[in-house]
């Protein structure tokens, strides 16, 4: 065992974390120091000064990193339309670069000789963690307890925190809590039933969003101004980026949009299912589509949607910090430097639908030539004669030799 006298643990002051503060300080013998990265969790940060305290933890920071999350993160990720397998919009995934970009500053700030996760030695996080604290702090000891201690299950990390006097909140009847991640982009719950993919989700486990079924019978209208690609405003207000989120979380939320049922495949190979609420980002995610839809040009939108795969490939297996994903994002952002002006959606029962979308300076539709009415000769049509038969040239040159084989 390495010679560890201070170690900066990322804390939340639920139950893994807890259980891994005392661990640390009982294993290592080391001074811990306790990070929490206020990124839109809520009623996770408040407690964590006090159980970090009752625990004898000396230094503790709480971090309100709430408008870096969203600003140089949630939205370059958006302006790349990233969708893992599909679906996942990398809620937790794009939270972990953050978190370890800071943790390393603290580190290097406390002198710490090392850093330590509560991720398990099963799942994607440990490897987006180590990936951000390696790439940032190349010699940096991490410590994985996970991958160490012998507490294999939920149910004996319970145990275990019985036996220390470790406060948990969230205890349900019939075992442990769900396994929960939120932060201002989305919530997401894994454990329990989830483990059968077969059964459907407790409707008592959503926290952000109402069931469709029970959203408004009434569709609400929203305009979203953007600029390069982010939005700026709400309904004719300018806000924050992370203020767009809360607000864009608050409308869908209410409507039912962003709940999502996915069975994904790991980075470390396993599949595995969960379950997400996403509102604010399911929004975000049509209305930025719409704006570029008007204002990128054709071969520009394909490429990006040829490489968006990619892209989101590297957030969800933590390669955020990689070269590759540096130059996506040099390309991503250049493309986005005329993705400027508003989008109208409307919301109802779980919908995200687009109704409106428009750019002052930018737009690249012209009605003019799209017109089906008289265009005044702004587009020649017998222009396409010879473009059909240019595209056509090297499949009629194909038939002829087939033909002449026969």
């Amino acid at each position: 065992m390495p010679d560890i006298k201070k170690v900066v643990l990322a804390y939340s002051g639920g139950l893994d974390t807890s259980v891994i503060l005392k661990w640390l300080q009982d294993t290592y013998h080391c001074e811990v120091v306790t990070f929490t990265a206020d990124i839109g969790q809520g009623e996770e940060v408040a407690p964590a000064r006090a159980k970090a305290k009752k625990m004898g933890v000396k230094e503790i920071f709480i971090d309100d990193l709430r408008e870096e999350f969203v600003r140089d993160f949630v939205f370059p990720m958006f302006r790349a339309n990233a969708i893992y397998e599909g679906e996942y919009l990398l809620g937790t995934s794009i939270a972990r670069p953050l978190i370890a970009k800071r943790q390393i500053e603290i580190a290097k700030k406390t002198r710490a000789d090392a850093v330590s996760h509560g991720a398990t030695g099963k799942g994607n996080d440990q490897v987006r963690f180590e990936l951000g604290y390696y790439a940032l702090e190349p010699n940096i000891h991490v410590i994985a307890p996970w991958r160490e201690w012998n507490l294999t299950s939920r149910e004996k990390l319970l145990k275990y925190a019985e036996k220390h006097r470790i406060p948990v909140e969230m205890k349900k009847k019939g075992g442990s809590p769900y396994s929960m991640d939120a932060n201002l982009l989305h919530i997401s719950f894994e454990g329990r039933i989830l483990e059968d993919p077969s059964r459907e989700p407790e409707e008592s486990m959503w926290r952000w969003t109402v069931s469709p079924e029970k959203a408004p019978n009434r569709a609400e209208y929203v305009d979203l101004e953007y600029q390069r690609g982010d939005i700026v405003g709400i309904n004719g207000k300018k806000l924050t980026p992370a203020r767009v989120l809360e607000k864009l979380n608050q409308l869908g939320g209410k409507h039912g949009i962003g709940r999502l049922d996915l069975v994904e495949n790991r980075y470390v190979g396993m599949k595995s299912r969960g379950c997400y609420e996403t509102p604010g980002g399911t929004i975000m995610l049509k209305g930025h589509r719409a704006i570029e839809s008007i204002t990128l040009d054709r071969e520009v939108a394909h490429l990006k949607d040829d490489l968006m795969p990619r892209y989101a490939s590297l957030i969800y297996n933590g390669y955020w910090w990689s070269p590759e994903r540096k130059m996506l994002q040099t390309m991503i952002d250049a493309s986005q430097a005329r993705v400027n002006g508003w989008v109208r959606i409307k919301l109802y029962k779980g919908n995200v639908i687009v109704v409106g979308r428009d750019s002052d300076h930018d737009s690249l539709f012209d009605p003019k030539v799209a017109t089906f009415e008289d265009d005044q000769g702004a587009y020649n049509q017998m222009d396409a004669a010879g473009f059909i038969k240019l595209n056509a040239l090297r499949m009629r040159i194909a038939a002829n030799l087939q033909r002449k084989r026969k």
